[in-house]
């Protein structure tokens, strides 16, 4: 039995284009939870003029709201049967296939314990050709593509990362999943995003979403997958695609996001490796002092001038919050 949590947060819109594209389905779920987080009722009128069918919906209240308490609340709710659980965000919209090649891949590698899908619209990629890759291209099994400023920056610092996509190395800031090529392949990896997520169903008898993440969420994903890892082994199929719009309504303003950065990206890099060596914690604090100032010189060169002060000041205080108030590590 195959479960689709889809936890949502003032999205109407976004959620009915994400139902649509589900209607749409090679395969389609046997239950469908809507965990819905918002004050409003357009969502809940969203749902009744798209209903792709199976339709469970849930309307929390303050106790339950906020990504990772939506996603146990709903995770508690899915059917005792069900073998596998697919989570997807609100903003997202589903290639035909996307459901079915998640299921298939859990056939092809019965050891895996979870398996991500691939977002097809945020990155550029050719297939690498006689001509040499320049210095600010970025070269993976057979494909390439642009580095962009920041991990250009990195490279020329040597702080780049030191793992394949996909992998956390011991001073952090690896190649998120979109670094991965649009091969066609499966790839094995220790974390996934979030709103392109699904896991055996069994995982959640000893794991849940941590609490330390609590309204938006940013890194809780990541959390996750890096706590599922040490239990079993977790894939990126590159062949279960989709679109990712990044709906702005529901997100943090700047300042706070600029926080969550620095903290949250601390939090998942010491529940990985509590104990990081002298020369990773340097590395950790130098790429975060270049991705500051990368993000100050957007006041710049950017027109969203405000945006980028007000989030390059919340990683500042985020940052110097580290010295006298470090997160409290949380164990499973």
């Amino acid at each position: 039995m195959i479960s689709l949590i889809i936890c949502t947060y003032e999205r109407s819109k976004a959620l009915q284009r994400l139902l649509k594209s589900l209607q749409k389905q090679s395969l389609f779920p046997d239950e469908v939870l809507i965990i819905d987080g918002s004050h409003s009722d357009d969502t809940q009128a969203a749902i009744k003029k798209i209903n792709p069918g199976n339709l469970l919906y849930f309307r929390v209240d303050d106790h339950h709201r906020g990504l990772t308490k939506q996603r146990n609340f709903g995770v508690k709710r899915v059917s005792e049967n069900s073998r596998i659980i697919l989570f997807l965000d609100d903003d997202v919209i589903l290639d035909k296939g996307y459901i079915e090649e998640i299921i298939k891949t859990y056939n092809l590698y019965p050891d895996a314990l979870g398996v991500g899908g691939y977002i097809t619209n945020e990155v550029n990629w050719i297939e690498k050709n006689d001509t040499p890759a320049t210095y600010a291209e970025f070269q993976f099994d057979g494909w390439r593509r642009q580095l962009g400023r920041r991990y250009s920056l990195r490279k020329r610092f040597n702080l780049s990362p030191k793992a394949n996509p996909g992998f956390m190395p011991e001073s952090s800031h690896g190649y998120p999943i979109h670094f991965l090529p649009p091969s066609g392949k499966v790839y094995p990896v220790e974390y996934f995003m979030g709103g392109v997520a699904s896991y055996r169903a069994g995982l959640f008898k000893n794991l849940k979403f941590s609490s330390y993440f609590e309204g938006y969420g940013l890194y809780e994903d990541m959390d996750f997958c890096l706590r599922a890892s040490k239990h079993g082994n977790l894939y990126v199929n590159t062949k279960a695609t989709l679109t990712h719009y990044h709906e702005n309504s529901g997100r943090p303003n700047k300042y706070i996001y600029g926080k969550m950065v620095l903290r949250n990206g601390w939090y998942v890099w010491r529940i990985k490796y509590p104990d990081p060596s002298t020369r990773s914690i340097v590395k950790w604090h130098a790429t975060e002092f270049l991705l500051f100032l990368v993000r100050l010189g957007n006041v710049f060169s950017t027109k969203s001038k405000k945006e980028a002060l007000t989030e390059s000041i919340g990683r500042l205080v985020g940052w110097w919050s580290l010295i006298w108030n470090s997160p409290n590590l949380q164990k499973e």
